[in-house]
């Protein structure tokens, strides 16, 4: 009976030390994710750290830690910690971590590694048009665009109002040449968003490349409305002007694209405005 009862108390004590020591990593962690939201990721990375010491199998802690070390551009320390937490929780809740980890392989490039996530991503989840939209975009960083633009469109048929969709297969269109096509695109993607100065840019690029200078004018005069600091734009609307013949509107263009810090411009001032 005195056996029984000493095992008794070792037993006790063994998972009353475990308990004690999940409580303190629960600390830590909460502590973690408060200043996770107030953006302080270096001290949430330490009180992470500290989680991990006490239990290390907390999969939101590695989550979590992963999160903030890619907010700091420590993407590959991103990658370590997202690949512990796949390892530790149920393969069928594992969708958005792949995710994660393909969206900081491809900020160190590693496109292939990329899509390998993502496909896991969506072998999880067939609905996750996040992962399909990335997919799509590391596919495209690879130059394989007809499989950009079908995970593109697969990500429009799941989600018809994600806007980025739009504009990346736009881009991509761009690549192949379909111009006509990408206009279509960066149509979608003004009607869902009106104030979107990146897509009267993009549309004002597609309309140069056949020719419609006009065309091109109204969207970057759209996009600089809204954006008044697009030096893109203006460089692009210095161009069209110069090919319909208005020098002077050009080179003011062109001036104000430098001013606003695209380098390009001076050679493009020194060829146009210069002679």
């Amino acid at each position: 009976m005195r056996f029984l009862f000493l095992i008794t108390i070792v037993i006790g004590l063994i998972f009353g030390n475990k308990g004690i020591a999940q409580k303190k990593a629960e600390v830590y962690y909460n502590s973690g994710v408060n200043k996770s939201k107030q953006l302080e990721y270096l001290g949430a990375i330490q009180d992470y750290n500290k989680a991990i010491e006490l239990n290390p199998k907390y999969t939101l802690a590695y989550l979590d830690r992963g999160n903030a070390r890619a907010a700091i551009s420590d993407y590959k320390g991103a990658i370590q910690d997202y690949s512990k937490a796949i390892e530790y929780i149920h393969p069928s809740l594992a969708g958005g971590i792949y995710t994660n980890r393909g969206l900081s392989k491809i900020n160190i490039s590693d496109h292939k590694g990329a899509i390998e996530d993502f496909t896991n991503a969506i072998e999880i989840n067939p609905n996750d048009d996040n992962a399909y939209h990335e997919r799509g975009y590391a596919k495209g960083a690879l130059e394989d665009y007809s499989g950009a633009i079908q995970d593109f469109t697969k990500t429009i048929n799941i989600n018809p109002n994600y806007l980025k969709a739009y504009t990346n297969r736009g881009l991509t269109k761009v690549k192949i040449s379909d111009y006509r096509g990408a206009i279509k695109d960066y149509n979608k993607a003004i009607e869902i968003d009106k104030y979107n100065a990146r897509a009267y840019s993009l549309r004002g690029n597609a309309k140069s490349m056949l020719k419609d200078f006009r065309g091109a004018i109204q969207d970057y005069n759209y996009a600089i409305m809204i954006n008044e600091k697009d030096a893109s734009s203006y460089l692009s609307r210095g161009l069209c002007k110069s090919m319909l013949g208005d020098k002077d509107g050009a080179c003011l263009d062109l001036s104000k694209a430098g001013e606003l810090g695209d380098g390009r411009a001076y050679d493009m001032i020194n060829k146009i405005c210069n002679d």
